[in-house]
C-alpha cells in the first residue's frame, strides 16, 4: 500500500522489451532497497526483481500492465516518479492507495496561476462514479485533490470527461508533472473506499 507522497525521481536506464512484456531499469537514488520490496512507479505497484547499492532497480512489467497503463511509453532517460510502501508507522499525508491502475488519462491544458499550476485531464467516462468534487485521485502515483470534475462528454471527448486540478509550486517541481505537455498520458487510479461503497450498495 501507498500513500501518493512521491518521495523519489528516478530516470530510466535501460529498457528490455520481450514479444508482450518489459524489463527495465531505474536509477531509484534508494540506496537500501530490498530484493522483492513493491515500489509504485508513476503509480503502478512493481516489484525489485534486481538492484545494486548505488541504488539501481530492475523491474519486470507483464503483458496485463503494459496493455493498462501508460509505462509502455518508457524509454532511456524518462523521469518517473517513485514511493516506498508505506509502513505501520507512517504519516498517511495523501490517501490510501494501492497502485493498481484503473485507466490512462489525456492531459488536456496547462495554464499558470501565480506560482500554482492549474491543469485539466480527460478521464475515461466509466470512472466518473468514483469521483467528486475535493476528493482523491492519484495520477501518475501522486495524490491530489480534485478541484472540479465535469460530465461525460463535454470538452473532453464523448466517452471522458474533464477533471480539474490545482498544482502547488513543490508538486509542480518535486514530480514528473513539470514534465507533462499535453495530450501526454498518465496513470489513474481512483479512491478505492468509492469502489467498496459501490459494490457494498450493490451487493447488501
Amino acid at each position: 500500500m501507498f500513500s501518493g507522497i512521491i518521495e523519489h525521481l528516478g530516470t530510466i536506464t535501460t529498457t528490455q522489451r520481450g514479444e508482450r512484456d518489459l524489463e527495465v531499469q531505474v536509477a531509484t537514488g534508494i540506496t537500501d532497497l530490498s530484493l522483492g520490496e513493491s515500489i509504485a512507479v508513476n503509480g503502478v505497484c512493481l516489484t525489485v526483481t534486481a538492484f545494486d547499492t548505488a541504488g539501481n532497480a530492475t523491474f519486470f512489467i507483464s503483458p496485463e500492465t503494459l496493455e493498462c497503463t501508460s509505462l509502455r511509453q518508457l524509454a532511456p532517460g524518462r523521469r518517473v516518479n517513485l514511493e516506498r510502501a508505506v509502513t505501520p508507522a507512517t504519516r498517511l499525508s495523501g490517501h490510501i492507495v494501492q497502485g493498481h491502475v484503473d485507466a490512462t488519462a489525456r492531459l488536456l491544458s496547462i495554464t499558470p496561476e501565480g506560482e500554482a499550476r492549474h491543469i485539466a485531464f480527460a478521464v475515461p467516462a466509466r470512472l466518473r462514479r468514483y469521483l467528486v468534487d475535493k476528493g482523491s485521485i492519484t495520477l501518475d502515483g501522486i495524490s491530489l485533490t480534485l478541484n472540479a470534475v465535469g460530465a461525460p462528454g463535454e470538452d473532453a471527448g464523448p466517452d471522458a470527461f474533464r477533471i480539474e486540478l490545482m498544482i502547488i509550486p513543490h508538486t509542480w517541481k518535486h514530480t514528473t508533472l513539470g514534465t507533462l505537455t499535453p495530450g501526454a498520458d498518465v496513470n489513474v487510479e481512483v479512491d478505492v473506499i468509492a469502489k467498496y461503497v459501490e459494490t457494498l450498495c450493490q451487493y447488501r
